[in-house]
């Protein structure tokens, strides 16, 4: 059921932000020269795949954490991208490809160890990644492993229709009043 949901939404999504979409490629490419970031991530069973974004940063930028990146490698269009969480848009691609779900643990980075061995402690990754959660509507980001894994298993563990749409709404209210 979460998966036709997933597909639902996602394609009605990008059918809707599509002008949006394509003002942000235009901006990103005059910026930039290339509009789309991949960045290997680790999903479902632990299998990587290449997660989708908007670029923020030149394209020589070394690949880490958010958490991790110098504020002074964003550019200007990134700065407004990343405020707004714009940049995560073309993540639909990945929930209507089969990568990601729309709700469940960001996914995290080959490099992030210890939040790899705390999902692991707590079979996280037998569930799909997602574009938001219980952590991110929290504000708990990947600097705070444990803290990150036991907050997602929380919300693992609770994970209904009824909180599938409600992480899903309140997110979309976090952006909107962001802007």
């Amino acid at each position: 059921m979460f998966r036709s949901l997933d597909l639902f939404i996602s394609l009605f999504a990008l059918i809707i932000l599509s002008p949006i979409l394509t003002l942000l490629w235009i901006l990103i490419f005059l910026e930039s020269g290339h509009p789309l970031f991949k960045q290997q991530r680790i999903g479902y069973d632990q299998k990587i795949f290449l997660l989708i974004k908007f670029r923020t940063m030149p394209m020589n930028t070394k690949s880490v954490a958010t958490h991790l990146v110098d504020s002074s490698a964003i550019t200007p269009i990134g700065f407004f991208l990343r405020s707004t969480k714009l940049d995560e848009l073309p993540q639909l691609l990945n929930v209507l490809f089969g990568h990601m779900s729309l709700v469940g643990p960001r996914p995290c980075l080959p490099t992030q160890k210890k939040l790899i061995i705390e999902r692991r402690k707590r079979s996280l990754f037998k569930v799909k990644p997602g574009l938001t959660g219980l952590a991110q509507l929290s504000g708990i980001d990947m600097s705070t492993p444990t803290l990150l894994a036991k907050t997602d298993l929380k919300m693992i563990k609770k994970f209904n229709l009824y909180y599938y749409f409600y992480y899903i709404v309140f997110t979309l209210m976090l952006m909107f009043k962001k802007k």
